[in-house]
């Protein structure tokens, strides 16, 4: 070229200098590349658009990965991204080396990478030798920042032993890669493999060598010191005893390296080549700080895993094994551990085998007891206290007292174990006595969530239960007994305030979610149980979080007793319809707040009636005949509602009895008369209704028919 010549273009000089352009935007997955770079990858020379698939294939897989590193702190630091590539054949061989250069940047609006560079074919350098690593293959310290980078993230996001052993068995170190991985562990006075790679299969299975044998990783954990062995012979010459068992595997050259954590070599790392390797002191470097992450995630994962073994075998033993199964009873449980720290708390249920002849009856065998339970905390001291407490309540259970004994002497055996501790915890707590026989239920509650009913149709009631202070908090507390009856078909439900507050919940809004599933579920009680514990903590649960601003985490412990159906024995001239639903309820004259439970219990037998003027109706007439009851006798009132289905509709009769022997009469109230409404309210409101008198007392009672077809009252 003449002085004077305009310069020629810069692609016919990269040309004639045998480099080629590339062009990669990592958003789009295209790379663009001149004739030069295509005949490079092996590819005809000829300009092209190629898919990162397509450029991927035809790089060897380790320096694909090095790219990525590379190229992300080329843009952190600001500088070139220099790299070697390997360009492979269809049958997996390298045909070249090339040198790529590029300048890359990010675009954070599109989160992608845009890099234009040159590829430019090299000399392949002799494996272990300083040549492989200069700077012909780019910056080969800043590779091995990279590579530690990730390697530390990687080795730090393993959870188990097996992890971490698949995370180092698969580091691709810059420059040089090992071709075999072992890492040996320490029992007592031998030396053991933990696992392997790049061996046969079993190569581990008979190794149990004592730690004063002439062999590299033996000499490793009783000095702390590392080993490189650069060559067979020296690998002879130095362990000749031992040598066989590396000759087998013909490799070139090894490193062992102490696995040292918080100042205790608990065991050894070996790196095998294929190759010659002089062991550099970078090289070394790398080694060594390899296997200092390897030491620290090795005890991280042998921690947690001890950690759950000691946690699964603590629950294991407290939670108890359900046993035979209960005539005319299926029984279902379920425990689910909070899923922060370790996975302990103080939730238990029992069930527990009585006596014959326990709370002073005298029906025969058969008869059990029904335990949930949760102490306060989710720690081990929790956990330890539920263990005691849990045996405290089956040694009084067995002892034959009463469910208001036995939560009684529970209280106050968990007040005196607190008594000497600064950390005092109470606990709640539910106990049952059940009769398979009749399916009456005796239930004492100690501030825990009230028992839950499903009927055979699927209509859900909370039972109202009587209930004291939470165990633990006062010695003398009482806790009075409620009968209840589970009728065939009819499940109860009785769980622990993790169910229904877990996911950012309260009582009000959990008992909805839960109801949903009682109600709409059709399948076994297993079944049943599951779905309960997958509507709280399943994937649906993260998008049905509560009213509450935070997601309280809580154990779960759950109950599930169902009395299976039978046929009720009836012959042919009992004409009168099976009840439907039924429930009932006593109002004694000091506990007149009860009237409103009664009405919430008519509310939930009434949840599906067609009109819901006629469930006002009912629960404006239940609370007069009640609050009658209460401010003209002196005695209790016991309510019974009963939802039948006689085939031409369904009717609600309500029926309030007492002991009182004064028949209501109708009056007719002046316009400023308080009171003298309530039967006239009955006749306006109620289909029919009547007065029937007892030996004791009397009843009143109403009735009131479902309209049909969307039709008033007829």
């Amino acid at each position: 070229m003449r002085t004077g010549e305009p310069l020629p273009a810069l692609g016919d000089v990269l040309a004639a200098l045998g480099t080629g352009v590339w062009h990669w935007d990592t958003a789009s997955g295209e790379v663009t590349v001149d004739a030069v770079a295509a005949g490079l990858l092996g590819l005809p020379a000829e300009p092209a658009t190629l898919t990162q698939a397509q450029v991927r294939a035809r790089f060897h897989p380790v320096d694909w990965n090095e790219i990525t590193g590379i190229i992300q702190l080329a843009v952190a630091e600001g500088t070139l991204a220099e790299v070697r590539i390997r360009i492979m054949d269809d049958q997996n061989n390298v045909v070249r080396v090339a040198r790529s250069r590029s300048k890359p940047s990010y675009e954070p609006e599109r989160k992608a990478y845009v890099l234009t560079g040159t590829l430019q074919e090299v000399t392949e350098p002799t494996p272990g030798t300083p040549a492989a690593r200069s700077a012909v293959t780019g910056d080969w310290r800043r590779s091995r920042e990279a590579f530690l980078l990730d390697a530390g993230r990687a080795l730090a996001e393993a959870r188990s032993t097996q992890e971490v052993l698949r995370v180092a068995a698969n580091l691709s170190m810059p420059g040089f890669t090992p071709d075999g991985l072992a890492v040996f562990g320490v029992e007592g006075d031998r030396l053991t493999i933990i696992g392997h790679h790049g061996h046969e299969p079993g190569a581990d299975s008979a190794f149990y060598m004592p730690l004063d044998t002439d062999y590299p990783a033996a000499e490793v954990v009783r000095t702390g010191r590392a080993v490189y062995i650069s060559s067979p012979e020296e690998y002879k010459a130095r362990y000749p005893l031992t040598w066989p068992l590396a000759q087998r595997f013909g490799r070139q050259s090894w490193a062992f390296l102490p696995l040292t954590a918080s100042g205790r070599t608990m065991g050894a790392w070996l790196a095998a080549f294929a190759y010659p390797v002089a062991f550099t002191p970078d090289e070394r470097s790398v080694l060594t700080t390899v296997a200092r992450m390897l030491a620290q995630a090795l005890s991280r994962a042998g921690t947690a895993e001890t950690e759950k073994e000691l946690t699964e075998g603590l629950q294991r033993t407290m939670m108890p094994k359900l046993g035979p199964g209960i005539p005319g009873m299926d029984v279902t449980a379920r425990y689910v551990p909070t899923g922060g720290g370790l996975q302990v708390g103080g939730d238990w249920y029992d069930v527990i085998p009585l006596p014959q002849g326990a709370s002073g009856t005298t029906s025969g065998g058969g008869r059990f007891a029904l335990v949930i339970g949760d102490v306060q905390g989710h720690d081990v001291r929790a956990a330890g206290l539920m263990g005691q407490l849990r045996i405290a309540l089956r040694a009084y259970a067995s002892e034959g007292h009463r469910p208001d004994a036995v939560l009684a002497r529970a209280s106050r055996f968990l007040h005196g174990i607190g008594e000497d501790s600064a950390d005092l915890r109470f606990a709640t707590c539910l106990y049952a006595e059940v009769d398979p026989a009749t399916g009456v239920l005796e239930v004492a509650r100690a501030g825990h969530p009230e028992p839950v009913i499903r009927m055979d149709d699927g209509t859900v009631l909370t039972r109202p239960t009587a209930g004291g202070l939470p165990l633990g908090i006062d010695p003398d507390a009482d806790y009075p007994t409620t009968r209840l009856i589970l009728e065939s078909g009819e499940t109860l439900l009785i769980c622990t305030d993790g169910l229904i507050e877990t996911g950012g919940h309260d009582l009000d809004s959990g008992w909805q979610r839960l109801r949903e599933i009682l109600e709409r579920h059709h399948g076994t009680q297993e079944e049943l149980a599951d779905a309960l514990v997958q509507a709280v903590h399943g994937p649906s649960s993260h998008h049905t979080t509560g009213p509450l601003a935070d997601r309280r985490e809580d154990d779960i412990a759950l109950l599930l007793l169902t009395r299976q159906g039978a046929a009720c024995g009836c012959g042919a001239e009992d004409t009168a319809p099976p009840p439907v639903r039924r429930t009932a309820l006593t109002v004694a004259q000091a506990e007149p707040e009860r009237v409103s439970v009664a009405r919430q219990q008519l509310r939930e037998l009434l949840h599906d009636w067609d009109s819901p003027d006629q469930v006002d109706s009912a629960v404006l007439l239940l609370s007069e005949v009640l609050t009658n009851v209460l401010v003209h006798t002196d005695s209790d009132a016991l309510l019974l509602a009963e939802v039948t289905d006689g085939g031409d509709g369904r009717r609600i009769r309500v029926e309030v009895t007492d002991s009182g022997d004064d028949l209501p009469h109708p009056r007719r109230p002046g316009e400023l008369a308080s009171s003298g409404r309530g039967l006239l309210l009955i006749e306006l409101l109620a289909h029919t209704w009547g007065v029937a008198p007892r030996g004791r007392g009397k009843s009143i009672w109403f009735e009131l028919y479902e309209p049909r077809n969307g039709d008033g009252p007829g």
